[in-house]
């Protein structure tokens, strides 16, 4: 039977670094608390855990980058919310630092995960920070635990 390398859902020392959007802050705090309970429920601990507030979703990548580079963290979790307005402003800032944040986890020596909500409307984007479509930001984190265990298993 072929090999089978798989990522487990459970931190031991790991330290990780959460990137969160002051902008939209009603539902990027939400995020962020479910990040962390995903955190501390699958092993984590709170002193291993930093969180970076940025004030918008255009500076999550410089942010991100620089703590992926910096040796100190397994993981880097971006967590934003852009929501629709009456300009381009979204669709110009969803395209890009979506890109960004792209080429970033193929650069950096750390898995990086996206937990940046484009919505067309705060009803959606809450829908996503914890009612009725669940917390982004735990199963963003979740991601992101599942990846600092399968990147520490790949050669």
């Amino acid at each position: 039977m072929a090999p089978v390398i798989t990522g487990e859902l459970t931190l031991k020392d790991q330290s990780v670094a959460v990137v969160v959007s002051r902008f939209n802050s009603l539902v990027t705090r939400q995020l962020l608390t479910g990040a962390e309970d995903t955190f501390m429920r699958h092993g984590g601990k709170q002193a291993n855990l930093t969180s970076v507030w940025v004030p918008g979703a255009f500076e999550l990548p410089a942010t991100v980058k620089r703590l992926a580079d910096s040796g100190k963290y397994a993981g880097v979790l971006a967590l934003g919310a852009l929501i629709k307005g009456s300009t381009l402003h979204f669709e110009v800032l969803a395209h890009q630092v979506t890109r960004a944040l792209v080429d970033l986890s193929l650069q950096v020596p750390v898995p990086v995960a996206f937990g940046l909500l484009t919505t067309l409307s705060l009803e959606q984007a809450l829908e996503r920070a914890g009612t009725k479509g669940g917390n982004k930001g735990a199963e963003t984190m979740q991601s992101l635990i599942e990846m600092v265990n399968l990147t520490s298993k790949l050669p």
